[in-house]
């Protein structure tokens, strides 16, 4: 299963955790070449531990 928070996918909260801090960061994910306007820093993970999302039948 996976998580998914914001535009990141994981499969756990830590790899939600380290997507979000490397788009913050700039150095996992690259760049938007045209686009004049500065990075759209990602919000804050609520506080609590994220689930994963079960199949919606």
């Amino acid at each position: 299963m996976c998580e998914m928070w914001w535009n990141f996918i994981g499969r756990s909260h830590e790899d939600i955790e380290v997507a979000r801090r490397e788009w913050n960061e700039g150095s996992r994910f690259g760049e938007v070449h045209g686009y004049a306007g500065d990075r759209l820093a990602a919000p804050a993970l609520p506080p609590v531990t994220l689930k994963p999302r079960g199949r919606m039948r």
